[in-house]
């Protein structure tokens, strides 16, 4: 999430009660989740298994429990309980906001774009022209919906992350990260019936332009395709996914999270993806393989029995 401007480290510290190690007059420009920061923003830590991985990371700002060294150039804001100050920092710059009716007056609808019937339209959500939204169908605050999108019924468009900060020591273990990105459609994208595409928890969920969804397909957050892509019925998407154009998941394809998808990749129906796959291939199987070579292996087990009848 970029913050409406950028906000110094001091103002930070003193809504968080946090301790600065660095220029504290240096300014923070928002917030992001590690897989996606990039410089000037703040991210937070709160296990020394992941300190070097967020003091080496893009981010110039750094939310953590114990005072250590960090690179020059960066700065730190010590605090007790890092999750917390994140938290904080969410619910300041994006505030729960309730609804006033199925379609709220910051909403912008374009010209063209048919809203049918029971579609709720959340707080400054965007909706480019010419677009068709089915009965049913939700769009939860800050997204932006380009040109000529279809969403049809029972789809939401927006909602929040399945994404938890845990802790065995609480009697709570897994508490909810608030979920402050988007999702962006872009234009010429279809989405079919009783989707949900979460929105990024602190950066965005993209679709690519031209990409069309079956019914049931599930896209979890920060997940970012590429143009052109196919997902068939009940297609299963984890979080933070780098999704190539072109891409072709099948019915019932399951994709693990922070891997990337190449390319003009095919996967067939059913099959697990769990690690990065190259593009321009097709695959079959859990786990996903080349299917020529998931084809020789099918074969192979077919002739156990024989071979064993063979051998005996």
């Amino acid at each position: 999430m970029k913050f409406p401007a950028p906000v110094s480290l001091s103002w930070i510290a003193s809504l968080i009660g946090a301790k600065v190690l660095g220029d504290d007059s240096l300014q923070a420009t928002g917030i992001n989740e590690i897989h996606r920061v990039e410089a000037g923003d703040l991210v937070f830590v709160d296990h020394p298994k992941y300190y070097d991985k967020c003091l080496q990371s893009a981010a110039s700002f750094i939310i953590i429990n114990k005072e250590v060294e960090f690179p020059q150039g960066k700065a730190i804001l010590v605090v007790e309980q890092p999750f917390e100050a994140y938290l904080k920092i969410v619910q300041h710059f994006r505030p729960f906001t309730p609804a006033n009716g199925m379609i709220q007056e910051t909403a912008q609808i374009g010209e063209g774009t048919y809203i049918a019937p029971n579609v709720y339209v959340g707080h400054h959500v965007k909706i480019g022209k010419d677009c068709r939204i089915h009965p049913n169908v939700t769009i939860m605050d800050h997204c932006v919906i380009g040109d000529r999108v279809v969403i049809q019924s029972g789809t939401v468009i927006g909602s929040d992350a399945f994404y938890y900060n845990s802790k065995k020591n609480r009697d709570v273990w897994y508490k909810r990260m608030e979920s402050c990105g988007m999702v962006i459609l872009e234009d010429d994208v279809e989405i079919g019936a009783q989707c949900s595409i979460d929105r990024g928890v602190t950066h965005n969920t993209v679709i690519g332009r031209g990409t069309k969804t079956d019914n049931m397909v599930h896209i979890g957050h920060d997940t970012v395709t590429g143009p052109n892509c196919l997902f068939a019925a009940q297609v299963g998407i984890a979080g933070a996914v780098e999704i190539g154009s072109g891409v072709i998941f099948w019915g019932q394809v399951g994709v693990n999270k922070t891997i990337t998808i190449g390319d003009n990749a095919i996967v067939m129906g059913q099959s697990g993806v769990v690690s990065s796959i190259e593009g321009n291939k097709v695959y079959w199987g859990t786990p996903a393989i080349d299917h020529r070579e998931k084809m020789r292996e099918v074969v192979w087990v077919k002739r156990i029995q024989q071979l064993w009848e063979k051998n005996k």
